[in-house]
């Protein structure tokens, strides 16, 4: 096992994963890029950590066993994980709208089937993996899961992501309070709007104002406000949040 705590980050091609990636990287994690299918991308996180012994790691995280088979390699070049970040998602776009009123049943289907692979599934089966990692080892560590807004206000145009969303926030209560014997803590963000490279252009059209409007302080979230929150929520020192689920919206939405 090497001295360096290791940290495998899902989805940090960009946005609040690339973030993240480079939040532990200034740490001193040895950090475990994985991407979905944008590999020039994950790359480029690479090449901007600070620090050594990086790698990247491609994977379908809806196939169950390149999900388990992504941290089994992630191990196998860091030395061990002690953190894991369940950022990768399929986001809500232009191409999976599925209001449930007008969307056509092979869209309808073709969404939630696609996001409750990911979303959930996905990130379901790595946690598994990397808890029976941790509990092999007999060593503490730290799950942080990147939920949303939605699960709780809703997605009306999008309704698969919500519920996934929520379903992954129950999913780390759960596992919680399984994994607290061992040391392990489990806890989930829940982002609002947040500028990454996929909102570049709907914040710079017509729609920019209203979305900043949502909250109070007149702008939306950036990458590095949700990476330096998920950077503490992974700490030793925040193992008693264990189970929390903390919103992260500029108090664009309250419950």
């Amino acid at each position: 096992m090497s001295d360096r705590r290791g940290v495998l980050v899902t989805g940090a091609s960009r946005g609040i994963g690339r973030a993240t990636a480079m939040a532990f990287a200034e740490k001193g994690y040895r950090v475990a890029v994985h991407y979905g299918s944008r590999r020039e991308d994950a790359d480029e996180t690479l090449a901007r950590l600070p620090g050594t012994g990086h790698a990247v790691f491609g994977g379908d995280l809806a196939d169950p066993d390149a999900a388990r088979g992504l941290v089994a390699d992630a191990v196998d070049q860091l030395g061990q994980v002690d953190v894991l970040v369940n950022n990768a998602a399929v986001a809500p776009g232009q191409g999976n709208l599925h209001p449930l009123d007008t969307a056509s049943w092979d869209g309808w289907t073709a969404a939630w089937r696609s996001m409750i692979d990911v979303n959930l599934l996905g990130a379901v089966n790595v946690t598994w993996a990397v808890a029976q990692h941790l509990v092999d080892r007999g060593a503490p560590g730290s799950i942080v899961n990147v939920g949303s807004r939605g699960a709780f206000r809703g997605e009306p145009d999008y309704p698969a992501y919500g519920a996934t969303k929520a379903a992954l926030h129950a999913f780390g209560q759960s596992a919680a309070v399984a994994l607290a014997p061992y040391r392990i803590s489990v806890t989930s963000v829940a982002p609002g709007f947040v500028a990454t490279e996929r909102q570049t252009a709907k914040l710079a059209g017509t729609e920019g104002d209203a979305v900043r409007d949502q909250s109070p302080f007149g702008r939306v979230g950036t990458p590095e406000e949700i990476a330096s929150a998920i950077i503490y929520l992974a700490s030793p020192e925040a193992a008693w949040s264990s189970g929390a689920v903390v919103d992260l919206n500029g108090a664009s939405y309250l419950r």
